[in-house]
C-alpha cells in the first residue's frame, strides 16, 4: 500500500478540518456563554450531517465517474484521465479561492460566528435550525474542498480518501485540545505554516491535472487518425514526450525517480516530476507567482492572529435572550 498518496489529502483536510473545528468551539462556547447549551445538539447534529452529505457527494463523483468510462470501455483510457484534470482544475479553483478568502476573514472569524448566532437566538422556535444551518454550511464548505481534491485523484485508489479520513480525526482532535481541555496552541503559525504547504500542494496539483489532460489526449490521439492532429508537439508518439506539454524540461530519473522513496513523497505531496515539460513548468510558476503571492502577501498583512478569535470567543458576552 502507497501510504504517500495519503498525504496530501491528509493535510487539507487538516487545515480544512481545523477551521470547521473552530466554527464548531466558537458556537458551543458562545451557546454556553448565552447560557443556550440546549441548543448544543444542533450543533452536533450540524456536524455529523455535513460529514455524511460531504460523503455522500463524494460517492456520487464516483458513480458518475465509473459510470462515464462504463458508457465506452473503449474510450475509458481517455475519459478517467480527463475527468481527473477536470476535478483537478475544480479543486485548485475551489482551494485557492478558500485559501485566500479565509486568511483574509480570519479576522473577523468570531465576530461573524457571534452576529449569526445572535441573529439564529432571535428566532425563538427557529433558533436550532439557525444554528445547525451554521454549522451545516460550515462543515460542508471544508468538506466540498476534500472532496474534489479526493475525485481528483480517484485513480489512486482508497488512500487519498484514508488521508482525508485520517486528517478529519486530528481536527477534531485539535478542536478537542482547545475548546474542552483548553490547551494553547498557536493557531496563528498553524495556519500560515499548513497555508504555505497547501499552496506548494495546490502547485503541485497544477503539474498534475496538466499531466492528466496530456495523457487524456494522447491517448485519444493514438485511436485513430481522425484524432491524432490533437498532439500537437511534434514528438507526441514517442515514450517520453508529450502530446500537448512541449519540449521536456528535466529528466530526473536517474537522480530522484518520482516511484521511489523519497520522490515518490514529493511527488505524492508537491507534485514532482522526473519528466517535467515547459507548459507544466510555466503552469506551476504561473500559480506561485499570483496564488502564492496573493496568500503569502495576505499573511504578511498583519492581520490578527486567528486565535484571538478563540480567546476572545471564551470572554463573557451579552446575554441573548429568547
Amino acid at each position: 500500500m502507497n501510504f504517500s498518496t495519503a498525504l496530501p489529502t491528509f493535510v487539507i483536510t487538516l487545515r480544512e478540518g481545523v477551521e470547521a473545528a473552530l466554527v464548531v468551539g466558537i458556537v458551543l462556547a458562545l451557546l454556553k456563554k448565552a447560557k443556550q447549551s440546549r441548543l448544543n445538539s444542533w450543533v452536533y447534529a450540524g456536524v455529523v450531517v455535513g460529514i455524511v452529505v460531504s460523503a455522500l457527494i463524494g460517492m456520487l463523483f464516483s458513480v458518475i465517474i465509473k459510470a462515464l468510462g462504463a458508457v465506452n470501455p473503449q474510450y475509458t483510457s481517455v475519459v478517467e484521465p480527463g475527468l481527473e484534470g477536470i476535478f483537478g482544475v475544480l479543486a485548485i479553483a475551489m482551494l485557492s479561492w478558500m485559501l485566500i478568502w479565509m486568511t483574509k476573514q480570519a479576522r473577523f472569524m468570531k465576530a461573524t460566528v457571534e452576529g449569526s448566532i445572535t441573529e439564529a437566538l432571535t428566532q425563538n422556535s427557529h433558533a436550532g435550525w439557525g444554528v445547525f444551518t451554521l454549522i451545516l454550511v460550515a462543515v460542508l464548505r471544508e468538506g466540498f474542498e476534500t472532496v474534489l481534491f479526493v475525485a481528483a485523484n480517484f485513480q489512486q485508489g482508497f488512500m487519498p480518501a484514508f488521508g482525508a479520513i485520517t486528517g478529519l480525526a486530528a481536527a477534531a482532535g485539535i478542536g478537542i485540545l482547545l475548546f474542552k481541555w483548553g490547551v494553547k496552541i498557536n493557531l496563528r503559525q498553524f495556519f500560515q505554516v499548513m497555508g504555505a504547504l497547501l499552496v506548494l500542494i495546490v502547485a503541485g496539483l497544477v503539474v498534475s491535472a496538466l499531466q492528466n489532460f496530456d495523457e487524456g489526449l494522447a491517448n485519444l490521439a493514438l485511436s485513430s487518425r481522425a484524432t491524432e492532429s490533437l498532439c500537437f508537439y511534434y514528438e507526441r508518439f514517442t515514450r517520453v514526450h508529450s502530446c500537448i506539454l512541449g519540449p521536456m524540461v528535466w529528466n530526473t530519473s536517474s537522480i530522484l525517480p518520482d516511484e521511489q522513496f523519497p520522490g515518490i513523497i514529493l511527488k505524492s505531496l508537491f507534485g514532482y516530476r522526473q519528466h517535467l515539460y515547459l507548459v507544466q513548468a510555466v503552469g506551476y510558476v504561473v500559480f506561485l507567482l499570483t496564488i502564492g503571492f496573493t496568500y503569502f502577501r495576505s499573511i504578511s498583512g498583519g492581520s490578527p492572529a486567528t486565535g484571538n478569535n478563540i480567546r476572545s470567543a471564551r470572554k463573557p458576552i451579552s446575554p441573548i435572550k429568547d
